[in-house]
């Protein structure tokens, strides 16, 4: 039956009223960016733990002593992450700050003469302290500009460390909640999708939950089993801050060739520094190689696979353009939205591939088993039996 023109103007406003509710929630939520930190957090807690929760309510236990007994659990592993963690990163960065004039002695007698050698460039006068003190009373009113703006951040990040200890206390609050709710969240927002969209939204929703809780758990221990084992290769080889380098390189590989780049640069930077020869660079180079052909040939296909189908690139963009428009919360929630975009982007394409506009208005039948592929043979649809 042919549609009139009532219908398809019908269809074209609701797509727009759609497109107009989709701008304003982007525009609210980019207003609100700088409060929706510890919601955001929560909410990816309560998400990832639900599960865990429904399973003790299936084996007979109450809501509310599920929920108790999972973020319980939640609050140990934080505290034992902390008690590992913290002693080492405090040892870690008590030894970069004893070890900081060693660094700069080498800094200003290995690597600036270095550079002077082979590009031509005078560092050594820029980088001198007595120029440097000159040239800052030669520009004193710039100076004093300057200064003024530091000791103005300075004062307005005392308010942005209230607000971060403010933001560390919500997140447990509005966790517990999330996950005391979280199913009562999911009916009400399943209640508002139009009956007759129901069955796709929960298909793709379902979909979007699996590819990214696969993602995330898999990524996660990637992460710490990469952290650990660059942290203790790098101590093997003898540098000092072999394990702080070994976390930082481990927590920065959710961004693709992120993490081991960093590791290889502090590394290398780090063994020139504290030996200054090829045989301990050599060793964080077998460090980070080991580290790779770990995580490309077993850690990634077995604990992550292709779960969440973004191409590299498409990942660093999302991680960027997120902090670009929301700041820290747009890096938080980049990976989970291109998750679920790209599951969007699949169903898209499915039905583009299944619409006339692809397909065209009649259907391709072969006729015989051998067709030769320079020549299509297409037989237009019957017309329908009279009544």
């Amino acid at each position: 039956m042919t549609q009139g023109p009532e219908f398809e103007i019908a269809r074209f406003l609701r797509r727009l009223q759609w497109t107009a509710i989709a701008v304003g929630a982007f525009w609210l939520m980019w207003l609100l960016s700088p409060i929706l930190t510890p919601f955001a957090v929560a909410a990816l807690l309560g998400w990832l733990g639900d599960p865990l929760v429904d399973r003790l309510e299936l084996s007979g236990r109450s809501r509310n002593t599920a929920v108790i007994l999972v973020f319980t659990l939640m609050a140990l592993l934080l505290a034992l992450v902390l008690i590992i963690l913290v002693p080492l990163i405090e040892g870690q960065l008590s030894t970069l700050i004893e070890s900081l004039p060693r660094y700069q002695a080498w800094f200003t007698d290995v690597a600036v003469p270095w550079v002077e050698r082979r590009s031509g460039m005078q560092l050594a006068t820029w980088l001198d302290l007595d120029h440097m003190i000159q040239l800052v009373r030669s520009n004193w009113e710039r100076a004093g500009g300057v200064a003024t703006t530091v000791l103005g951040y300075v004062s307005r990040s005392g308010f942005a460390l209230i607000g971060m200890v403010t933001t560390l206390l919500l997140i447990p609050v509005i966790t517990f909640f999330f996950l005391r709710d979280w199913d009562l969240i999911v009916g009400r927002v399943a209640s508002m999708v139009p009956r007759d969209h129901i069955d796709t939204v929960s298909r793709l929703a379902q979909e979007s939950s699996d590819v990214l809780g696969g993602f995330l758990r898999g990524q996660f221990l990637v992460m710490v089993i990469l952290g650990v084992m660059y942290g203790l290769g790098l101590w093997a080889v003898g540098l000092d801050l072999g394990i702080l380098i070994g976390i930082i390189a481990g927590l920065l590989t959710f961004v693709p060739y992120l993490g081991p780049t960093s590791g290889v640069v502090l590394g290398v930077l780090a063994a020139l520094m504290q030996y200054g020869d090829w045989k301990h660079i050599a060793g964080v180079l077998a460090v980070f190689g080991v580290g790779q052909v770990i995580e490309s040939y077993w850690l990634t296909p077995k604990l992550v696979g292709d779960r969440i189908g973004l191409h590299p690139v498409a990942v660093i963009f999302a991680v960027l353009a997120g902090g670009q428009l929301f700041g820290f919360l747009g890096m938080l929630l980049a990976l989970p939205m291109a998750a679920v975009a790209n599951v969007l982007l699949r169903y898209a394409h499915e039905r583009y591939t299944a619409s006339h506009l692809y397909a065209g208005e009649g259907p391709t039948i072969v006729l015989d088993s051998y067709v030769d592929r320079n020549v299509i043979v297409a037989v237009p649809p019957a017309d329908p039996e009279p009544k």
